[in-house]
């Protein structure tokens, strides 16, 4: 049996590398995404739709949203380890910010398949 700690951010090279893949990732998409909005011929919500309609870009915008909410879990799990003391308060907060995130991860979905 493995005994994790649950104090403090000892995940270590793990989460750090975690943290710079999926930032190589947002970047690597908002340099595509910029490309191809600076193509667009015009700027109104019919070139916007047609731009979103592509499954590629379907694809790498939901793989940006996994990335960015992956990003953002590590990110505010080690705020609230190091800086949230009491256990139950920590692990309250670890729960509800992922709830949130996996909440968020659907709505993007939801909204990527509407369009």
């Amino acid at each position: 049996m493995v005994k994790r700690l649950v104090v403090g951010a000892h995940y270590g090279f793990r989460d750090w590398l975690a943290q710079r893949v999926t930032a190589v990732v947002m970047a690597i998409y908002t340099v595509y995404m910029l490309v191809r909005v600076f193509s667009l011929p015009v700027y109104d919500n019919a070139a916007w739709r047609a731009l979103m309609a592509g499954g590629f870009t379907k694809f790498v915008t939901f793989l940006f949203a996994l990335a960015l909410f992956y990003h953002a879990w590590v990110g505010v799990r080690d705020i609230w380890m190091d800086y949230v003391k009491p256990i139950s308060v920590r692990l309250t907060l670890h729960v509800l910010t992922l709830l949130v995130l996996v909440g968020y991860a659907g709505w993007v979905a939801q909204i990527l398949w509407r369009l």
